[in-house]
């Protein structure tokens, strides 16, 4: 399978968190996941040579916007001025990416120059939320919502900022790969757990691996995940952590964002996403191995993905890179 081809923008002035974002997840080998077709990766701009960028360092770009011809998807990852206008090259070669047939995403402000190339006209699409307003406002053809991480619409996907780029990166690792794939990405980039994607997104959230023998939180977590095809009560993760009922659910909440039984919850539907991908078991059986009755399945899978399982498996088990998700999801059991 020849090689998805990543296409990303550069520019003077640009931040570079966003960028490495970008390259952490999709220019880094990882012949270790031996999946077919992974990323090649190009780093574009108008004008090839040094740009200088956010903290007073050069970065030198090889490559021109002729290389966006050939690209599958096409990144921007902000702008580097919000309230100037984006090069007319610069939009030229987005409208063109598109029209042949490419995917385009932003991060942060890189929603500016989707905008303005006429991308996001009739679309939802999100921004920093302290760029929200603006964006609304210069561009009124546009639904933007500032309260979420990313908005997929298709061939078009926008971040928030900084951070959500992760999330966005890895969602399309998720749709192009699977969730076992995203997943072992996930752990080997370290990145935060527990994210909420809001509004049926995907993006994996990685799971947790060991944890510190000092972290009572941490090993809670790491005993739900061991033991996601029974019930749990929140008295006996509180109990692997040896903190009263109260005190773990305070410290549970502060260390997550997310009350206990929610991320239980959560982690019970990510796990059956990975089942449905990765094998042909009856629903009730995929229920019964995350700790559900299938009743209680279908309603918290649709809740949290937006769709049914039924649905969701139909989907991704067509995806392109079935061939490697059994191998995923093996190292994905092994390293857990």
């Amino acid at each position: 399978m020849p090689h998805h081809r990543i296409a990303c923008l550069a520019f003077d002035g640009m931040a570079p968190f966003e960028l490495a974002t970008v390259v952490e997840v999709f220019a880094v080998p990882r012949p270790e996941l031996d999946v077919d077709g992974w990323y090649r990766f190009e780093l574009c701009a108008e004008t090839p040579g040094p740009h200088r960028v956010v903290g007073g360092f050069d970065i030198v770009v090889h490559h021109g916007l002729d290389r966006l011809r050939f690209a599958d998807t096409v990144i921007v990852p902000g702008v580097a001025d919000v309230p100037r206008d984006v090069p007319p090259a610069v939009l030229d070669a987005l409208r063109a990416s598109y029209a042949r047939g490419a995917r385009v995403m932003s991060i942060c402000s890189g929603a500016f120059a989707l905008a303005a190339a006429g991308l996001l006209d009739g679309r939802e699409a999100t921004t920093h939320w302290r760029h929200a307003e603006l964006l609304r406002t210069r561009y009124p053809q546009v639904t933007v919502s500032a309260s979420v991480l990313y908005i997929d619409d298709g061939s078009v996907i926008t971040a928030a900022g900084t951070a959500a780029g992760i999330d966005a990166c890895l969602h399309l690792v998720r749709k192009d790969h699977g969730s076992a794939v995203a997943a072992r990405v996930a752990r080997r980039m370290v990145v935060a757990a527990h994210r909420e994607g809001g509004q049926a997104q995907f993006a994996e959230r990685p799971v947790v691996g060991e944890a510190p023998a000092d972290d009572p939180i941490g090993s809670a977590m790491g005993h739900a995940l061991d033991n996601l095809h029974r019930r749990l009560a929140v008295g006996e993760l509180a109990g692997v952590a040896h903190l009263s009922v109260r005190q773990f659910e305070r410290r549970f909440a502060d260390a997550t964002g997310l009350p206990p039984g929610r991320w239980l919850t959560d982690q019970r539907i990510r796990a059956a996403a990975v089942l449905l991908e990765s094998a042909d078991q009856p629903l009730d059986v995929v229920a019964g191995r995350v700790g559900l009755t299938v009743a209680g399945f279908r309603h918290h899978f649709r809740k949290t993905m937006g769709v049914s399982p039924s649905t969701y498996r139909r989907q991704f088990r067509d995806a392109p890179g079935n061939a490697a998700r059994e191998n995923a999801v093996n190292a994905v059991n092994a390293e857990a």
